[in-house]
């Protein structure tokens, strides 16, 4: 366990001033960084009307406080979820909710998802205090977890967190430390992904202090986010219903609930410019996942898988033969050097590094390579996405590379979120 300290001046060179809402220079934040144990947080039971957490760790308690101070004071502060990291404020707090926007520079008009701890908790901002029959199969099947519903709101829920919008997005996180520092807080927590607006998500308490040292008072460092990706957002209001963003929980996971059965996806079943203009939900309107190199995505192209010994499982060829996504890639790049750029990074689903340096007899200066796993396991290409950015990014590359997946399973997540970051898809 431990506790440190860093100011905007003192962490990756940030600002020390940051400007409010009203346009006005503030002083700079120091951002204190607490680590604690998920392991230390335990929920005896798995009722959901108002479960209590058991925490076994002193300093767990302290930290769990000591953020649950900030909030009710109208703070936001950096916290693990399953999903990705996530900027908290109390949700019932309009003041505290223009914070999140002022830290992240997030467009106003994006809403955002709010996070509780018990379905107590959630019918206490709800129209009417009532949860529509056509979610009870899903909180029975997915919550806690990645799983975000559209609900009526009432007047509880104010406007800066739905940017007007009569409807509010709602999730029950299943990370230990997100749910008990909610039911500790015995506050909503609007939390978005604690970076920079546009940037990856953060997977990492460090990603989180590398974009808002300093601009907030402090975050939790829980280890690596377990899934990677932000949560699936499911409209049920609609008729039929619509999977708004896909996430941790697969539209084959959904489609198979009683009520989902003609589910349909946004963008890719149908579109609505009325609400990609004003949005229920975030990941609709604006680009997002980017970093400052430019991303390419090369489109999955069929089957290509690597067995165990370096052999090409649709080809039975030596491992000196590559996809043809990573062909194209190696042209890319030749075509580049040609134009003067020099350093390019490659997310890899399919070979890898060492035997990329045996087909190309060492041959690999100015490529850096983050393997994301096998394209065959999406859950884990899912986990590793933003941390490849992030670190490709870091390492100061002209072009990001990716080989695309298929879109089964969590592979639709995975693609939502590289088409979101990417500038250029070549097919």
């Amino acid at each position: 366990m431990s506790s440190s300290l860093y100011t905007a001046a003192g962490f990756h060179a940030l600002a020390t001033t940051s400007t409010d809402p009203s346009g006005a220079a503030a002083a700079a934040t120091s951002t204190i960084l607490e680590t604690i144990d998920p392991a230390t947080i335990s929920y005896p039971t798995t009722d959901l009307e108002d479960p209590a957490p058991a925490v076994s760790d002193p300093h767990t308690s302290k930290v769990l406080e000591m953020a649950s101070t900030l909030l009710r004071s109208g703070q936001v502060i950096g916290m693990p979820t399953e999903t990705v990291y996530g900027l908290a404020a109390n949700a019932l707090d309009a003041i505290a909710a223009k914070k999140i926007f002022e830290a992240k520079k997030r467009p106003q008009d994006n809403p955002l998802i709010v996070h509780v701890s018990s379905l107590r908790m959630l019918r206490s901002m709800l129209k009417d205090n009532k949860i529509p029959p056509i979610y009870d199969a899903l909180i029975r099947e997915f919550w806690p977890g990645p799983l975000t519903l559209l609900f009526p709101r009432s007047n509880l829920i104010p406007n800066e967190i739905t940017c007007g919008q009569e409807t509010v997005a709602v999730r029950f996180p299943s990370h230990p430390i997100a749910r008990a520092l909610i039911s500790v807080c015995d506050r909503p927590l609007a939390a978005p992904s604690a970076n920079s607006s546009g940037k990856p998500s953060p997977t990492l308490a460090s990603h989180v202090m590398d974009d808002l040292a300093g601009k907030i008072p402090m975050v939790i460092d829980g280890g690596q986010c377990s899934f990677g990706i932000e949560s699936t957002v499911v409209d049920g209001l609609r008729t039929p219903p619509a999977i708004l963003r896909p996430g941790g929980v697969t539209y084959e996971q959904i489609r198979s609930i009683t009520g989902m059965e003609h589910v349909q996806v946004y963008k890719k079943h149908f579109t609505d410019a009325v609400l990609e203009q004003a949005p229920t939900t975030p990941g609709m309107k604006y680009r997002h996942y980017s970093p400052e190199a430019e991303v390419v995505l090369v489109e999955h192209s069929g089957p290509f898988e690597h067995s165990a010994n370096g052999t090409t499982a649709s080809t039975g060829s030596t491992p000196n033969v590559f996809s043809p996504q990573y062909t194209r890639i190696l042209s890319e790049i030749q075509a580049l050097r040609n134009n003067g750029k020099t350093r390019f990074g490659i997310l890899r689903t399919t070979l890898t590094l060492e035997k990329t340096r045996q087909a190309l007899n060492g041959e690999t200066d100015g490529i850096i390579e983050f393997s994301l796993g096998q394209g065959s396991k999406p859950d884990d290409v899912a986990r590793e996405l933003f941390r490849g950015l992030r670190f490709l990014d870091g390492h100061n590359v002209d072009t990001i590379f990716v080989e695309g997946i298929s879109e089964d399973n969590e592979g639709m997540a995975v693609m939502n979120r590289v088409r979101k970051a990417a500038s250029r898809t070549i097919s």
